[in-house]
């Protein structure tokens, strides 16, 4: 019994197969100009219906179609009333063709979902599917802190805290075209934060779980005009991002005592945030599996169908 899963994020183009126990899941960033941070909804949708032909390509030349008996499908960003983008319809019609074309079921989720799937599979933490937990959603745009809920065989994600204006992946962004680095910034800014040897950091308030990230932006620009070292700026505005999530954790902690804390979303394979977390005892999946991608969904559609 395979599964096959796509996403198509406002990042990202994936497709994914699962079989219950392993998979392989083919990607490709969407391009965006030099200089630029992001792409238009329109741009992004043109990117996703150029890239999924080679990408399904890529994953069916070694997916026996006899063994496919579901499609899963990311159809919004996160499963709440009035959470839209037209970049996940690109998937959604190339998942239906196939699904009609097969006789299988289609299987609907949010990327969300997808996120945090993907994120226990790769850390060996399917389990946590079945029970309460908390998980953060580190992406580029989105940082919210969520208490997790078994929902038949999906999840069910509440937001219970999080940045309270830009997320954690644009501030990453941000500082990247600051200091001149391609974007998504995530993995650039990340690498050179590690010829950092400075400690600096803005504490950032937190109300509860809550906190702003938009200050935070602005220290960083005052942080790179008064050193003009890119290598401590890097580390400066992930070691701002580590202090808040964690701090937001600790608060969370104190109200869901016990549970356990997922980390999801590119911002997740961040090194720095893993080391500064680490005394939570986070789940963390492999970074490739952080990022956006497809597995998730096709892990979903596969509890979802199986018997």
């Amino acid at each position: 019994m395979s599964v096959i899963g796509f996403d198509t994020s406002n990042y990202t183009t994936s497709v994914a197969c699962f079989d219950g126990r392993d998979g392989v899941n083919c990607s490709k960033l969407l391009p965006v100009k030099e200089g630029e941070l992001g792409l238009r909804q329109s741009d992004a949708v043109f990117a996703h219906i150029k890239g999924l032909p080679e990408l399904s390509g890529r994953l069916f030349s070694h997916v026996n179609k006899a063994t496919i008996t579901a499609v899963g499908v990311s159809t919004h960003p996160r499963a709440v009333q009035g959470s839209y983008m037209p970049c996940f319809m690109v998937g959604y019609s190339h998942a239906k063709l196939l699904s009609d074309s097969l006789g299988v079921p289609l299987v609907e989720v949010s990327h969300q979902q997808g996120h945090v799937a993907a994120s226990l599979w790769s850390a060996g933490r399917l389990d946590l599917m079945d029970t309460p937990h908390l998980a953060w959603h580190l992406s580029g745009g989105t940082t919210e802190l969520l208490l997790v809920e078994p929902d038949g065989r999906n999840v069910r994600c509440t937001r219970i805290g999080g940045t309270t204006d830009i997320s954690a992946g644009q501030l990453i962004d941000r500082t990247g075209q600051l200091l001149g680095l391609p974007f998504p910034s995530g993995k650039h800014l990340d690498a050179l934060s590690r010829e950092a040897v400075g400690k600096t950091l803005f504490k950032v308030k937190c109300n509860g779980s809550e906190f702003s990230l938009s200050g935070v932006q602005n220290k960083v620009q005052q942080f790179y005009q008064t050193t003009g070292d890119a290598a401590e700026t890097a580390a400066y505005a992930l070691r701002c991002v580590a202090y808040a999530v964690h701090k937001a954790t600790e608060y969370a902690l104190l109200e869901y005592p016990g549970l356990s804390v997922v980390f999801s979303g590119g911002v997740a394979s961040n090194s720095m945030l893993r080391e500064l977390t680490a005394d939570l005892q986070p789940v963390f999946s492999e970074p490739q599996y952080s990022t956006d991608n497809a597995m998730g969904v096709a892990v979903l559609a596969h509890r979802m169908t199986e018997e």
